[in-house]
C-alpha cells in the first residue's frame, strides 16, 4: 500500500524570476546545446538582446548595431533611444516589465512578453547593461541574475543608446562554443528584413538594399535559378520567389515581425496555398499543388499586430488574425498574391512561361515515379515490419508539446557492432538508430528514381519522413556516426552526397551532423579521460602522469556500450555539416564526387595525412 505524504503549506514554493528561468531554461530559450546547432540556446540569447535593438531601429531610432563575439563574451551596442535610466535594473530583472506593453511605442514588435533580456540575464554568469540618454548614463551588473553593481553618471559624452554585455553560464550551457556561421546567418536575416539597417559583426559590415530578394540570392546560385527572382512588396507583406533547376524539394524562409519562424505557421500555410491558387488561376489549369511548388525557393515576411506564437522562442506563428482591422492572415496573403503575383506574370510573360515549363516537367517526373513509388512503398511497408534497420525512439520532432522534441536524434551507423553499441547506450526517448549494411550507393548525378529503387535509401527516406517535404521531418538532428578511418570517411561522403543531391534543405537548415567520437582513452586507477584530439591526449597524459594507460579506438565497434553512453549523452560532440557559401551544391558535388581533379586529390591527400599522422603518433606511444 502506498504511503501518503502530507501536503501542507510548506510544500508550496514560490520561485523568484531568476530561479524559475534557471530551473526551467527550456521554457524560455528552447534547447540548451553547445553551439553546434543553429537553434541552440546560446544563439537565442544573442537574438533576445538583438531583438530589442532591432525594435529601436524599426521605431526610427539608430541605424547601426554593433555586435562582437569573442571567446564566450557577447557585446551588443545600439544607438537607439536608450532604456529610461531609472528603469535599467527593472527592464532586465523584473518579469512583465518592458516598453512593449504600450502598443503606441512598439506597434509590430517581436519581443512582446517582457521576458527576453531577463532570460539572458538569469542564464549568464556575467551580464552588464548600460544605457545613455540626455547626456546621462546608467549601468547595472549582474551575476546569474543577481545584481552586484550599479552606476549612474550625470554627465557623459557617450552617444545615446544601449549596450549589453553577457557571458552565457557554463554551468547551464556545457562545453559551449559560438560558431560564427550561425551568428552570421541570423544577422543576415535581420538586415534582409530591415533594408537600410547596418549591423557590424566583429568588424564586418552586413547591409541589404533589396530585402528578401537579397536573401534568396544568398541562398540560391544564380546559375541554378529557373528564372529571375520575383520580388513583391506590400505594406505588411513581402515575398520573393524563384524555382531551382536542380533542387527537388520546396525551400521556404518565413518571417513574422522580423522573427525567423523556422517552423512556419499560419502565414506560411497561407502563402503556399495562395501561390498554387494564383498560378492555377493565371494559367486556367488545375495543376497538382505538388507540381506547382516542386523545387520552389522562396521567402515570405509579414507584420502582424500582437502576434501569437506557439512557443517562447517564436519559431511558429499561431495567429490567424493580422490585427488592426485587417482581414485574417489567410485572406490577406491570398489577396496580396492574387493581385500582385498575377500582375507580375501578365507583365513578364517570359517568367510565366518558364514557371509553366517547370510545372510540366514536375508533372512528368511525378508520373514517371508514381509506379516505382508504389512498389517502393509496398517494399518499405514489408521491410518495416520485418527489418531491424530502424530502432526508433519515443519522441519526434513533430511532437510540439514535448519539451525534448528538439533533442530528437537519428544516428546513421554502419556495421552491427557500432549499431549495437549505440542502440544499447542510447536514450530510448529521444535517440533512434538507423543501421547501414555497408557502403551506401554513390548517388552522384542520379535522378530521384534511385531513392525509391535503392532499398536502403528508400528506408532512410521513410524513417526521416521527408518524401514530400521536410516539413514532417521526424528528427531534429540527423547524425552520421561512422569510424574515423578511410572507409568511415567514404561512407560519410556518400551519405552527405545523398542528402546534398536530394534533400539539401536538411543541410541548409542545420539538421545534419557528424558524430565526434574519442580517438583515445587515457586512464589511471583513479580517473579516465576521453580525448578527441592529439592535444587533448597530450593534456590527459600530463594530468594523469607518471604512466597512464593509453588506448586508441580504431572503430566505433571497439567502444563498449557502457563507455558509449558518455559520448552520446549530455557531453555529445557534434560537427555540423555546413554548405560552403562560395560554392553551389552542384559545384560541391562535382568537387567531392566527380572525376579526380588535381584540387580534389590535393584535398584528400592533405586531410588523410592529418589522420595518418595522428595514428602513427599514437602507435609510438
Amino acid at each position: 500500500m502506498a504511503v501518503q505524504s502530507n501536503y501542507t503549506e510548506d510544500n508550496i514554493r514560490s520561485l523568484d524570476w531568476k530561479e524559475h528561468i534557471r530551473m526551467r531554461p527550456g521554457m524560455y530559450i528552447g534547447k540548451l546545446g553547445d553551439g553546434s546547432s543553429p537553434d541552440d540556446g546560446i544563439y537565442i540569447l544573442i537574438k533576445e538582446v538583438l531583438d530589442n535593438s532591432i525594435d529601436e531601429y524599426v521605431m526610427g531610432a539608430g541605424k547601426t548595431i554593433e555586435i562582437s563575439v569573442h571567446s564566450n563574451k557577447v557585446i551588443v551596442r545600439d544607438y537607439g533611444r536608450g532604456i529610461p535610466l531609472g528603469k535599467v535594473v527593472d527592464v532586465v530583472s523584473k518579469m512583465n516589465t518592458g516598453g512593449k506593453y504600450d502598443s503606441r511605442a512598439f506597434k509590430k514588435s517581436v519581443g512582446l512578453n517582457g521576458v527576453g533580456t531577463k532570460a539572458v540575464n538569469a542564464l549568464s554568469s556575467y551580464f552588464r547593461v548600460e544605457s545613455t540618454r540626455d547626456g546621462k548614463s546608467a549601468a547595472a551588473e549582474f551575476e546569474m541574475g543577481n545584481l552586484v553593481d550599479e552606476e549612474l553618471l550625470d554627465d557623459t559624452s557617450r552617444r545615446k543608446g544601449t549596450k549589453v554585455t553577457f557571458v552565457p553560464d557554463e554551468g547551464i550551457f556545457k562545453h559551449y562554443k559560438f560558431r560564427n556561421e550561425y551568428v552570421e546567418r541570423m544577422l543576415k536575416n535581420y538586415v534582409y528584413l530591415n533594408p537600410g539597417l547596418t549591423i557590424m559583426f566583429n568588424g564586418e559590415k552586413y547591409y541589404s538594399e533589396n530585402g528578401l530578394k537579397d536573401l534568396l540570392q544568398e541562398n540560391i546560385n544564380e546559375s541554378d535559378m529557373a528564372y529571375p527572382i520575383i520580388h513583391l512588396k506590400g505594406e505588411d507583406i513581402e515575398v520573393a520567389i524563384t524555382h531551382s533547376k536542380t533542387q527537388y524539394s520546396e525551400e521556404y524562409h518565413s518571417f513574422v515581425n522580423g522573427q525567423n519562424t523556422t517552423q512556419g505557421g499560419t502565414h506560411l500555410l497561407a502563402f503556399r496555398e495562395a501561390l498554387v491558387k494564383t498560378i492555377r488561376d493565371y494559367f486556367g489549369k488545375n495543376y497538382d499543388a505538388s507540381d506547382v511548388r516542386k523545387s520552389i525557393v522562396s521567402a515570405v515576411s509579414i507584420k502582424v499586430m500582437e502576434p501569437v506564437f506557439e512557443s517562447q522562442t517564436k519559431t511558429k506563428l499561431g495567429s490567424t488574425e493580422m490585427g488592426g482591422g485587417l482581414p485574417t492572415v489567410r485572406t490577406y496573403v491570398n489577396d496580396f498574391l492574387k493581385t500582385q503575383l498575377d500582375n507580375y506574370l501578365h507583365k513578364n510573360p517570359d517568367t510565366a512561361e518558364k514557371i509553366q515549363r517547370k510545372i510540366l516537367q514536375a508533372e512528368r517526373e511525378r508520373k514517371e515515379l508514381s509506379g516505382i513509388r508504389k512498389l517502393a512503398k509496398e517494399r518499405a511497408k514489408k521491410a518495416s515490419l520485418h527489418n531491424k534497420k530502424l530502432r526508433d525512439c519515443r519522441v519526434h520532432f513533430g511532437d510540439l508539446k514535448k519539451d525534448n522534441r528538439l533533442e530528437s536524434t537519428l544516428f546513421i551507423t554502419e556495421g552491427d557492432s557500432a549499431s549495437g553499441s549505440i542502440t544499447k547506450s542510447r536514450n530510448v526517448n529521444t535517440q533512434a538508430v538507423f543501421s547501414l549494411r555497408g557502403k551506401p550507393l554513390n548517388s552522384y548525378g542520379m535522378s530521384k528514381k534511385i531513392v525509391y529503387e535503392n532499398e536502403e535509401f528508400n528506408l532512410l527516406q521513410a524513417a526521416l519522413n521527408i518524401e514530400e517535404s521536410i516539413e514532417d521531418l521526424r528528427y531534429n538532428n540527423i547524425v552520421i556516426a561512422t569510424d574515423a578511418d578511410v572507409d568511415g570517411m567514404h561512407i560519410r561522403l556518400l551519405l552527405i552526397t545523398f542528402f546534398l543531391q536530394f534533400f539539401p534543405e536538411l543541410i541548409k537548415e542545420g539538421h545534419l551532423y557528424i558524430l565526434q567520437t574519442p580517438l583515445f582513452r587515457v586512464r589511471n586507477k583513479k580517473e579516465t579521460i576521453y580525448c578527441y584530439s592529439e592535444q587533448e591526449r597530450k593534456d590527459a597524459i600530463e594530468k594523469l602522469k607518471p604512466k597512464p594507460e593509453i588506448t586508441r579506438f580504431k572503430g566505433l565497434g571497439e567502444i563498449s556500450p557502457d563507455e558509449f553512453k558518455h559520448f552520446i549523452g549530455d557531453n555529445i560532440r557534434l560537427d555540423p555539416v555546413m554548405l560552403d557559401k562560395d560554392m553551389s551544391i552542384e559545384e560541391l558535388l562535382q568537387f567531392y564526387m566527380g572525376k579526380n581533379t588535381p584540387s580534389r586529390q590535393e584535398f584528400i591527400i592533405n586531410n588523410l595525412k592529418v589522420e595518418l599522422d595522428l595514428v602513427e603518433d599514437s602507435n609510438e606511444n
